[in-house]
Protein backbone atom coordinates (compact mmCIF):
# COMPACT_ATOMS: atom_id res chain seq x y z
CA UNK A 1 0.00 0.00 0.00
CA UNK A 2 1.41 3.50 -0.96
CA UNK A 3 1.43 5.77 1.97
CA UNK A 4 3.28 8.80 0.04
CA UNK A 5 5.02 9.91 -3.05
CA UNK A 6 8.07 11.86 -3.38
CA UNK A 7 9.43 13.72 -6.42
CA UNK A 8 12.83 12.68 -7.79
CA UNK A 9 14.57 15.03 -10.61
CA UNK A 10 17.03 14.48 -13.13
CA UNK A 11 16.29 10.24 -12.61
CA UNK A 12 17.25 8.79 -15.90
CA UNK A 13 20.48 10.96 -15.41
CA UNK A 14 23.34 8.98 -14.18
CA UNK A 15 23.22 9.02 -10.53
CA UNK A 16 19.28 9.44 -10.61
CA UNK A 17 19.00 6.51 -12.30
CA UNK A 18 21.13 4.24 -10.48
CA UNK A 19 19.37 5.65 -7.58
CA UNK A 20 15.27 5.14 -8.15
CA UNK A 21 15.46 1.19 -8.65
CA UNK A 22 17.78 1.13 -5.25
CA UNK A 23 15.16 3.25 -3.50
CA UNK A 24 12.50 1.51 -4.77
CA UNK A 25 13.60 -1.59 -3.87
CA UNK A 26 13.96 -0.41 -0.44
CA UNK A 27 10.95 1.69 0.31
CA UNK A 28 7.71 -0.38 -1.08
CA UNK A 29 5.17 2.48 0.67
CA UNK A 30 6.92 5.11 -1.61
CA UNK A 31 5.63 5.73 -5.30
CA UNK A 32 8.30 7.40 -7.15
CA UNK A 33 7.54 10.41 -9.44
CA UNK A 34 10.92 11.13 -11.96
CA UNK A 35 10.63 14.28 -13.45
CA UNK A 36 13.63 14.20 -16.15
CA UNK A 37 13.79 16.99 -19.32
CA UNK A 38 16.02 13.80 -21.26
CA UNK A 39 18.69 16.09 -22.32
CA UNK A 40 21.55 14.67 -23.86
CA UNK A 41 22.54 13.12 -20.02
CA UNK A 42 19.25 11.33 -19.23
CA UNK A 43 18.02 7.95 -21.09
CA UNK A 44 15.07 6.23 -20.13
CA UNK A 45 16.93 2.97 -20.93
CA UNK A 46 18.78 3.39 -18.10
CA UNK A 47 15.50 2.57 -16.04
CA UNK A 48 14.06 -0.25 -18.32
CA UNK A 49 14.24 -2.46 -14.92
CA UNK A 50 11.66 -0.51 -13.17
CA UNK A 51 9.62 1.22 -16.48
CA UNK A 52 6.87 -0.92 -15.23
CA UNK A 53 6.78 -1.04 -11.29
CA UNK A 54 3.86 -0.15 -9.84
CA UNK A 55 5.26 2.49 -7.99
CA UNK A 56 7.14 4.38 -10.39
CA UNK A 57 5.50 7.11 -12.94
CA UNK A 58 8.03 9.25 -15.62
CA UNK A 59 7.18 12.53 -16.43
CA UNK A 60 8.92 14.03 -19.17
CA UNK A 61 9.33 18.10 -18.59
CA UNK A 62 11.51 20.95 -17.09
CA UNK A 63 12.16 22.04 -13.47
CA UNK A 64 12.03 25.37 -14.96
CA UNK A 65 8.64 25.07 -15.82
CA UNK A 66 6.28 26.04 -12.81
CA UNK A 67 3.01 25.02 -14.21
CA UNK A 68 4.03 21.41 -14.60
CA UNK A 69 5.52 21.30 -11.39
CA UNK A 70 2.39 23.08 -9.43
CA UNK A 71 0.46 20.16 -11.25
CA UNK A 72 2.64 17.60 -10.30
CA UNK A 73 2.91 18.02 -6.53
CA UNK A 74 -1.11 18.49 -7.22
CA UNK A 75 -2.23 15.24 -8.77
CA UNK A 76 0.61 13.05 -6.31
CA UNK A 77 0.12 14.99 -3.43
CA UNK A 78 4.25 15.04 -2.99
CA UNK A 79 5.70 14.97 0.25
CA UNK A 80 9.51 14.89 -0.66
CA UNK A 81 11.51 16.02 -3.38
CA UNK A 82 14.82 14.44 -4.18
CA UNK A 83 16.99 16.96 -6.31
CA UNK A 84 19.52 15.65 -8.79
CA UNK A 85 18.36 17.25 -12.03
CA UNK A 86 20.99 19.59 -13.21
CA UNK A 87 23.80 20.32 -16.16
CA UNK A 88 27.09 18.70 -15.12
CA UNK A 89 29.11 18.51 -17.64
CA UNK A 90 32.45 21.13 -17.19
CA UNK A 91 33.55 21.09 -20.39
CA UNK A 92 29.84 22.28 -21.63
CA UNK A 93 29.63 24.69 -19.10
CA UNK A 94 32.49 26.40 -19.83
CA UNK A 95 30.94 26.86 -23.96
CA UNK A 96 27.26 27.23 -22.89
CA UNK A 97 26.95 28.72 -19.49
CA UNK A 98 23.72 30.01 -19.69
CA UNK A 99 22.50 26.67 -19.60
CA UNK A 100 23.69 25.90 -16.32
CA UNK A 101 22.93 28.91 -14.89
CA UNK A 102 18.85 28.24 -15.96
CA UNK A 103 18.72 24.72 -14.65
CA UNK A 104 20.54 25.07 -11.55
CA UNK A 105 20.29 27.88 -10.26
CA UNK A 106 16.80 29.07 -11.61
CA UNK A 107 15.53 25.27 -11.64
CA UNK A 108 16.33 24.22 -7.81
CA UNK A 109 14.48 27.50 -6.86
CA UNK A 110 11.70 26.97 -8.66
CA UNK A 111 11.72 23.47 -7.15
CA UNK A 112 11.92 24.34 -3.79
CA UNK A 113 9.43 27.46 -4.21
CA UNK A 114 6.82 25.31 -5.60
CA UNK A 115 7.70 22.67 -2.39
CA UNK A 116 7.65 25.75 0.14
CA UNK A 117 3.97 27.03 -0.95
CA UNK A 118 2.69 23.41 -1.49
CA UNK A 119 3.70 22.14 2.03
CA UNK A 120 3.42 25.48 4.44
CA UNK A 121 0.99 28.25 5.39
CA UNK A 122 3.73 30.54 6.36
CA UNK A 123 7.32 30.80 7.21
CA UNK A 124 8.09 28.45 10.09
CA UNK A 125 4.71 27.36 9.71
CA UNK A 126 4.16 23.69 8.10
CA UNK A 127 0.46 22.56 6.92
CA UNK A 128 -0.70 19.68 9.62
CA UNK A 129 -0.37 17.20 6.87
CA UNK A 130 3.25 18.28 5.22
CA UNK A 131 5.27 18.74 8.94
CA UNK A 132 7.73 15.69 8.36
CA UNK A 133 7.62 16.51 4.21
CA UNK A 134 11.92 17.41 3.40
CA UNK A 135 13.59 19.01 0.12
CA UNK A 136 17.25 17.05 -0.55
CA UNK A 137 18.95 18.95 -2.64
CA UNK A 138 22.46 16.70 -4.32
CA UNK A 139 25.24 19.06 -5.22
CA UNK A 140 29.20 18.65 -5.59
CA UNK A 141 32.42 18.68 -4.21
CA UNK A 142 33.55 21.13 -7.14
CA UNK A 143 31.56 24.10 -5.21
CA UNK A 144 34.93 24.06 -2.46
CA UNK A 145 37.08 24.86 -5.52
CA UNK A 146 40.29 23.12 -5.73
CA UNK A 147 42.75 21.39 -3.19
CA UNK A 148 46.42 21.37 -3.16
CA UNK A 149 48.95 18.44 -2.56
CA UNK A 150 47.27 18.07 1.03
CA UNK A 151 43.87 18.36 2.81
CA UNK A 152 40.17 17.33 2.33
CA UNK A 153 36.89 18.86 1.74
CA UNK A 154 34.65 19.25 5.25
CA UNK A 155 31.24 20.91 5.16
CA UNK A 156 32.98 24.11 6.63
CA UNK A 157 35.21 24.19 3.75
CA UNK A 158 34.38 27.63 2.32
CA UNK A 159 32.84 27.85 -1.38
CA UNK A 160 35.45 29.14 -3.86
CA UNK A 161 33.76 27.68 -7.29
CA UNK A 162 36.18 27.79 -10.19
CA UNK A 163 33.87 26.55 -13.01
CA UNK A 164 30.36 28.11 -14.68
CA UNK A 165 29.35 24.89 -13.51
CA UNK A 166 30.69 24.62 -10.09
CA UNK A 167 29.35 28.61 -9.70
CA UNK A 168 25.51 27.71 -10.54
CA UNK A 169 25.50 24.15 -8.21
CA UNK A 170 27.34 26.72 -5.20
CA UNK A 171 24.57 28.77 -5.87
CA UNK A 172 21.48 26.34 -6.22
CA UNK A 173 23.45 25.40 -2.76
CA UNK A 174 22.85 28.64 -1.01
CA UNK A 175 19.23 29.03 -2.42
CA UNK A 176 18.35 25.92 -0.89
CA UNK A 177 19.86 26.93 2.65
CA UNK A 178 17.88 30.03 2.32
CA UNK A 179 14.66 28.55 1.99
CA UNK A 180 15.45 26.91 5.75
CA UNK A 181 17.10 30.46 7.35
CA UNK A 182 14.44 32.24 5.93
CA UNK A 183 11.11 29.69 5.63
CA UNK A 184 12.03 27.52 7.95
CA UNK A 185 11.71 24.58 5.49
CA UNK A 186 13.16 21.13 6.47
CA UNK A 187 16.19 20.96 3.82
CA UNK A 188 19.51 18.95 3.55
CA UNK A 189 21.91 18.96 0.89
CA UNK A 190 24.73 16.88 0.02
CA UNK A 191 28.21 17.56 -1.44
CA UNK A 192 29.79 14.43 -3.73
CA UNK A 193 32.70 13.53 -4.56
CA UNK A 194 33.28 12.15 -8.57
CA UNK A 195 30.74 9.44 -9.00
CA UNK A 196 31.70 6.23 -11.11
CA UNK A 197 29.45 2.78 -12.11
CA UNK A 198 26.60 2.16 -14.54
CA UNK A 199 24.99 4.20 -16.45
CA UNK A 200 27.40 7.13 -16.61
CA UNK A 201 27.76 9.13 -19.80
CA UNK A 202 29.72 8.18 -22.50
CA UNK A 203 31.24 11.30 -22.55
CA UNK A 204 32.31 11.68 -19.10
CA UNK A 205 35.91 10.16 -17.95
CA UNK A 206 36.10 6.47 -17.31
CA UNK A 207 33.26 5.55 -19.83
CA UNK A 208 35.57 7.80 -22.45
CA UNK A 209 38.61 5.36 -21.56
CA UNK A 210 36.41 2.41 -21.88
CA UNK A 211 35.01 2.73 -24.66
CA UNK A 212 38.47 4.87 -26.91
CA UNK A 213 40.26 1.39 -25.78
CA UNK A 214 37.74 -0.79 -27.12
CA UNK A 215 37.88 0.79 -30.38
CA UNK A 216 41.12 0.97 -30.48
CA UNK A 217 41.11 4.96 -30.77
CA UNK A 218 43.38 7.43 -28.82
CA UNK A 219 42.58 7.73 -24.92
CA UNK A 220 42.67 11.41 -24.24
CA UNK A 221 43.77 12.63 -21.18
CA UNK A 222 43.91 16.26 -20.06
CA UNK A 223 46.68 17.62 -19.43
CA UNK A 224 49.55 15.96 -18.07
CA UNK A 225 47.22 13.42 -16.28
CA UNK A 226 48.19 14.14 -13.02
CA UNK A 227 45.04 15.90 -11.99
CA UNK A 228 43.58 14.37 -8.91
CA UNK A 229 39.84 13.05 -7.24
CA UNK A 230 37.89 11.39 -4.86
CA UNK A 231 36.06 8.20 -6.85
CA UNK A 232 33.23 7.29 -5.26
CA UNK A 233 31.02 4.18 -6.73
CA UNK A 234 27.80 5.34 -7.32
CA UNK A 235 25.80 2.64 -5.71
CA UNK A 236 27.53 3.87 -2.67
CA UNK A 237 26.69 7.57 -3.15
CA UNK A 238 22.87 6.01 -3.21
CA UNK A 239 23.31 4.61 0.35
CA UNK A 240 24.09 7.99 1.44
CA UNK A 241 21.73 9.93 -0.58
CA UNK A 242 18.70 7.74 1.02
CA UNK A 243 20.48 8.17 4.91
CA UNK A 244 20.65 11.80 4.39
CA UNK A 245 17.49 12.00 3.06
CA UNK A 246 15.63 9.97 6.14
CA UNK A 247 17.89 10.80 8.57
CA UNK A 248 20.00 13.62 8.19
CA UNK A 249 19.65 17.12 9.92
CA UNK A 250 17.29 19.72 9.16
CA UNK A 251 19.58 22.41 7.25
CA UNK A 252 22.53 20.14 7.65
CA UNK A 253 25.28 19.12 4.90
CA UNK A 254 26.87 16.24 4.52
CA UNK A 255 29.71 15.43 2.10
CA UNK A 256 29.86 11.85 1.07
CA UNK A 257 32.96 10.74 -0.36
CA UNK A 258 34.80 7.21 -1.36
CA UNK A 259 38.17 7.74 0.05
CA UNK A 260 39.69 6.88 -3.07
CA UNK A 261 41.62 9.54 -4.45
CA UNK A 262 43.57 8.71 -7.54
CA UNK A 263 44.74 10.64 -10.55
CA UNK A 264 43.41 10.55 -14.33
CA UNK A 265 46.94 8.32 -15.83
CA UNK A 266 46.51 5.93 -12.55
CA UNK A 267 42.66 5.57 -13.93
CA UNK A 268 43.51 5.39 -17.24
CA UNK A 269 46.24 2.83 -16.75
CA UNK A 270 44.38 0.15 -14.19
CA UNK A 271 41.61 0.70 -16.83
CA UNK A 272 43.66 -0.43 -19.52
CA UNK A 273 45.64 -3.21 -17.49
CA UNK A 274 42.47 -4.52 -16.33
CA UNK A 275 41.24 -4.81 -20.76
CA UNK A 276 44.62 -6.38 -21.33
CA UNK A 277 43.81 -9.15 -18.81
CA UNK A 278 40.20 -9.90 -19.89
CA UNK A 279 40.21 -8.17 -23.34
CA UNK A 280 43.66 -8.94 -24.95
CA UNK A 281 45.28 -7.28 -28.15
CA UNK A 282 48.31 -7.66 -29.86
CA UNK A 283 49.34 -4.58 -27.97
CA UNK A 284 48.53 -3.39 -24.78
CA UNK A 285 45.60 -0.74 -24.46
CA UNK A 286 47.92 1.66 -22.20
CA UNK A 287 49.66 2.94 -25.73
CA UNK A 288 46.61 4.33 -26.51
CA UNK A 289 46.63 6.76 -23.52
CA UNK A 290 47.17 10.41 -25.35
CA UNK A 291 47.59 14.20 -23.71
CA UNK A 292 45.31 16.78 -24.77
CA UNK A 293 45.47 20.26 -24.42
CA UNK A 294 44.27 20.95 -20.82
CA UNK A 295 40.91 23.04 -20.69
CA UNK A 296 40.46 25.97 -18.52
CA UNK A 297 40.28 26.43 -15.33
CA UNK A 298 40.99 22.66 -14.79
CA UNK A 299 40.91 22.47 -10.91
CA UNK A 300 43.97 20.37 -10.17
CA UNK A 301 42.37 17.84 -6.77
CA UNK A 302 38.97 17.27 -5.24
CA UNK A 303 39.19 15.29 -1.80
CA UNK A 304 36.06 14.86 0.77
CA UNK A 305 36.19 13.84 4.23
CA UNK A 306 33.52 12.44 5.18
CA UNK A 307 33.58 11.76 9.01
CA UNK A 308 30.31 13.82 9.61
CA UNK A 309 27.99 11.53 7.64
CA UNK A 310 29.89 8.04 8.62
CA UNK A 311 29.88 9.15 12.38
CA UNK A 312 25.96 10.58 12.58
CA UNK A 313 24.60 8.55 9.95
CA UNK A 314 26.33 5.50 10.15
CA UNK A 315 27.03 5.42 6.62
CA UNK A 316 30.30 3.27 4.89
CA UNK A 317 31.22 2.84 1.27
CA UNK A 318 31.47 -0.51 0.21
CA UNK A 319 33.69 -0.55 -2.52
CA UNK A 320 37.33 0.66 -2.97
CA UNK A 321 37.82 1.97 -6.16
CA UNK A 322 40.20 -1.49 -7.22
CA UNK A 323 36.76 -3.25 -6.69
CA UNK A 324 34.30 -0.60 -8.08
CA UNK A 325 35.95 -0.53 -10.91
CA UNK A 326 35.84 -3.61 -11.72
CA UNK A 327 32.22 -3.81 -12.05
CA UNK A 328 32.09 -0.67 -13.98
CA UNK A 329 34.10 -2.06 -16.59
CA UNK A 330 31.98 -5.35 -17.04
CA UNK A 331 28.89 -3.43 -17.13
CA UNK A 332 30.35 -0.93 -19.94
CA UNK A 333 31.76 -3.94 -21.65
CA UNK A 334 28.34 -5.16 -21.93
CA UNK A 335 26.92 -2.07 -23.64
CA UNK A 336 29.71 -1.29 -26.18
CA UNK A 337 28.71 -5.36 -27.00
CA UNK A 338 25.37 -5.13 -27.52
Amino acid sequence: MIKESILITGGAGFIGSNFIPYFLEGNPAIRVINLDLLTYAGELKNLIEIENHSNYIFVEGDICDRNLVEQLFEKYDIKGVINFAAESHVDNSITNPDTFIRTNVFGTFNLIDVARNYWMDAPNKYKSTYKNCRFHHVSTDEVYGTLGETGLFTEKTPYAPNSPYSASKASSDFVVRSYFHTYGMDVVTTNCSNNYGPKQHDEKLIPTIIRKALAREPIPIYGDGKNVRDWLYVLDHCTGIELAYKKGKSADTYNIGGRNERNNIYIATVICEILDEIKPKETSYKELISYVIDRPGHDFRYAIDATKIENELGWKADENFETGIKKTIDWYLKKYND
